[in-house]
């Protein structure tokens, strides 16, 4: 008895396929990037086409499927969001169904960001850029509006988890703690260098946990060291071998 086994799919050949929607875009007189370009056409594109795949798998049929019909829920049309991606400003038509039980995943709900914009603006801000700053970078390069508030929210969010993560319990017991520290540029005012401490701790498995992160100013005396191994001892460390 023999099987008739399917033909393996042919690779898709990603080189090729962009070369030919380059040329095709460039015969047709159409940017690669800015609002209506090429890029943002094809982010548009793959965007709406996995939610119309989710919304699907939601439903349990495809689109114009009449299997669908008489079947509870269904689509409800769709909703028209921009989102804020790398490439720019997006705009995307979301299908809606009639109970709004619809939960995407790719783009949720009243998310206008995707996730890349976070790690750009957390990298400017790295920099030493002030918020006006980076809302300008925006415009120039992506031509996207992005606000202060937005900028703000983004940053303050991370400096939340950074404080629960500083603040977090600690093993009882280190069998060695090494301190060391790098030098960086701040702005606080004017850009200037300061030295961050950071406290690192070998587990009693072997493992390096880092402790904490410290700033200083160049001239920590036994009364700022005294304050960091106290707030270590206050996390829950007993001992250092």
């Amino acid at each position: 008895m023999s099987e008739t086994l399917d033909p393996m799919p042919t690779p898709i050949d990603h080189q090729q396929l962009a070369a030919e929607l380059v040329a095709k875009a460039r015969a047709e007189g159409v940017d690669l990037v800015g609002p209506g370009g090429l890029l943002s056409g094809l982010t548009k594109s793959v965007l709406e086409t996995a939610l119309e795949v989710e919304m699907s798998a939601h439903l349990g049929y495809d689109k114009h499927d009449p299997a669908g019909r008489d079947n509870g829920n269904s689509r409800n049309g769709i909703r028209t969001k921009t989102v804020l991606t790398e490439i720019g400003p997006v705009e995307i038509d979301v299908p809606r169904d009639r109970d709004a039980s619809f939960e995407p995943a790719i783009v949720r709900k009243r998310q206008r960001r995707l996730n890349g914009i976070d790690q750009i603006v957390l990298s400017l801000a790295a920099r030493g850029l002030t918020t006006g700053e980076i809302a300008a970078h925006f415009a120039e390069v992506y031509g996207a509006s992005v606000s202060k508030d937005t900028i703000s929210r983004i940053t303050d969010k991370v400096v939340a988890e950074m404080t629960e993560w500083r603040n977090r319990p600690l093993d009882r017991v280190y069998p060695v703690i090494f301190v060391d520290a790098v030098v960086v540029k701040v702005r606080d005012g004017q850009v200037a260098n300061r030295p961050f401490y950071a406290v690192v701790g070998v587990t009693v498995h072997g493992e390096r946990d880092i402790l904490g992160l410290w700033a200083g100013d160049g001239h920590e005396g036994a009364k700022y060291w005294l304050q960091v191994l106290t707030e270590i001892r206050n996390r829950g460390v007993e001992d250092v071998c």
